[in-house]
């Protein structure tokens, strides 16, 4: 059975982000994944995690200057001494929250530059990335966003996010398969779980076009779970989409697997 876990950047936002963990572990939930940490002490939110036995999947490294249309830094020429900064950082948040992924983010590509330089300089931090986590035993993980949500990003599609994979040949490197984005652009999320089944070490959902509950919209989730289970996927879930109104309205379609 798929384990889930509520993604506290964009679940229970009724409440303050420190009372999250708390909505989401009443709502029988026994694991968290978020945007970004570095808003509070890693101390801070670790005594959340142990206070209502909750484990921490995932969160990104830094994104930038979002305010600018930064999203991640690791795919900038030139900035290369910043995003290792980024990545170190997220390494000790990954630690004190015993976190086993974290999710390195590209960035955003300028028009009129040079793509080749930006993937270049990404699978130079993404190496870098994998051999400071790998003696602590945590995952890079890299993420396709669809153009609609993140135009420009340095890649979008789960096939470029395969041909980075194997570039950059790192053993605890997974793509972090995120079915809203797949199918917006590639499509066909039955047969990419089974051309890329083995890597691709987190997933995330929500309904399709909307991002909202994954209980309707042109995906037939429950059926997709059924095909996880058969192709013996044993990583977490991250309910990653906007519910139509409270939180705790639109669960019903979790609660089975809870």
């Amino acid at each position: 059975m798929p384990k889930f876990a509520a993604n506290l950047s964009m679940m229970f936002t009724e409440l303050p982000f420190p009372d999250r963990f708390a909505a989401a572990a009443d709502a029988g939930f026994k694991a968290v994944e978020f945007l970004f940490p570095y808003d509070y002490p890693a101390e801070q939110l670790a005594e959340q995690l142990r206070q209502h036995g909750l484990q921490q999947v995932l969160f990104n490294t830094a994104p930038g200057d979002a305010a600018a249309g930064e999203w991640g830094l690791a795919a900038l020429p030139g900035r290369e001494a910043e995003a290792r900064a980024d990545i170190d950082r997220a390494l000790e948040y990954a630690l004190a929250l015993g976190c086993p992924n974290v999710h390195v983010m590209a960035g955003v590509v300028p028009a009129g530059a040079d793509p080749a330089a930006y993937r270049t300089a990404f699978i130079d931090n993404l190496r870098y990335a994998a051999d400071a986590f790998a003696p602590h035993g945590v995952n890079v993980m890299i993420e396709a966003l669809s153009p609609q949500v993140k135009p420009n990003y340095l890649f979008s599609s789960q096939h470029q996010a395969a041909a980075l994979q194997a570039q950059v040949d790192r053993p605890n490197l997974f793509i972090q398969f995120d079915f809203f984005h797949a199918q917006l652009v590639d499509g066909n999320i039955s047969g990419l779980m089974q051309a890329l089944a083995g890597r691709y070490g987190h997933i995330q959902i929500a309904g399709v076009p909307d991002r909202h509950e994954p209980d309707s919209g042109e995906l037939n989730y429950p059926w997709l779970f059924e095909q996880l289970d058969r192709l013996g996927y044993g990583g977490w879930i991250g309910c990653e989409y906007q519910p139509r109104a409270a939180t705790d309205a639109g669960l019903a379609w979790v609660r089975p697997y809870l």
